[in-house]
């Protein structure tokens, strides 16, 4: 059964709960923060999980209208059929997804995943990740490199930096 809810509550946003004066005032030197402050690879991530956690929430409106406009037994007894199969194809997905990410595959063959249960999915990931590139390691330079410069040393100007 769907929650009652008070369209008051939901009126409200943070900007209103809080006091004019413990609102925090903007600077324009302040450090970025929340998003700003992510990488991009982590940005993308995070807009990707947001996307999919919007499409759950569609998904549960829909079958909660579906549930609440069942008429008759039959009804209810599809809805809820159908409920339960697109569980089970994202509970296969979740296990998919988290067996492709301990075995380091790239999110294309994550999808071509075989195999009904985690243990054929544990092998097939495993034959897959032969293929896969290995990561590059990071760089281990010690921060200069052989082209650095002209490759004269003046201690003349390097005196004069240091005492700057």
């Amino acid at each position: 059964m769907p929650e009652e809810t008070n369209p008051q509550a939901e009126a409200i946003t943070p900007e209103q709960e809080q006091p004019p004066a413990e609102q925090p005032a903007s600077t324009e030197t302040a450090e970025p923060s929340g998003e700003d402050a992510l990488p991009e690879w982590a940005r993308k991530e995070l807009a990707k999980v947001r996307g999919e956690a919007a499409n759950y929430r569609t998904r549960l409106r829909d079958a909660e209208s579906r549930l609440s406009e069942a008429k008759d037994p039959a009804e209810i007894e599809a809805a809820v059929t159908e409920l339960k199969a697109q569980n089970a194809e994202l509970e296969r997905s979740l296990l998919r997804n988290s067996v492709a990410r301990r075995h380091e595959l790239p999110d294309d063959l994550a999808d071509a995943l075989r195999g009904e249960d985690e243990a054929a999915l544990e092998a097939h990931a495993k034959v897959l990740a032969k293929y896969v590139p290995a990561p590059l390691p990071p760089s281990l330079g010690g921060g200069l490199t052989p082209d650095d410069g002209d490759g004269e040393m003046d201690p003349r100007k390097l005196a004069r930096l240091t005492r700057r």
